[in-house]
């Protein structure tokens, strides 16, 4: 995926949100719920009702960029609608774009030690 870099800050708009929304709606609700300004480089995803859509919105530094991702089977992974904004790494955002629960990964092999 072409996007932002490595250390963007990430915020996930907790609850579900109108999937028929685009750019500027997105940009509305990153300034009103989110209270953050949507130009400033961070990205910003949302996810649909059924658990299944996601959208991320962010500044390119030219113009908004807005993707969109449904899985075929399963749910993104989702804090609860009461806890408002979560913040997540790079990291987490890649594996949360993979439908992988950023909260808690596991190992599918335990690392090897090397020394």
């Amino acid at each position: 995926m072409i996007g932002p870099g490595a250390n963007a800050r990430v915020y996930l708009a907790c609850g579900a949100t109108d999937m028929r929304k685009g750019i500027d709606g997105l940009t509305a609700l990153v300034q009103t719920a989110l209270r953050q300004k949507p130009a400033s480089g961070s990205v910003f995803v949302f996810r649909g009702r059924r658990g299944n859509r996601i959208k991320l919105l962010f500044w390119d530094g030219q113009g908004f960029c807005l993707y969109y991702k449904v899985l075929e089977t399963g749910r993104f992974p989702w804090p609860s609608a009461a806890e408002g904004t979560a913040r997540l790494t790079a990291a987490q955002l890649a594996m949360l774009w993979e439908g992988i629960d950023w909260r808690r990964p596991s190992w599918t092999a335990a690392p090897t030690r090397t020394a």
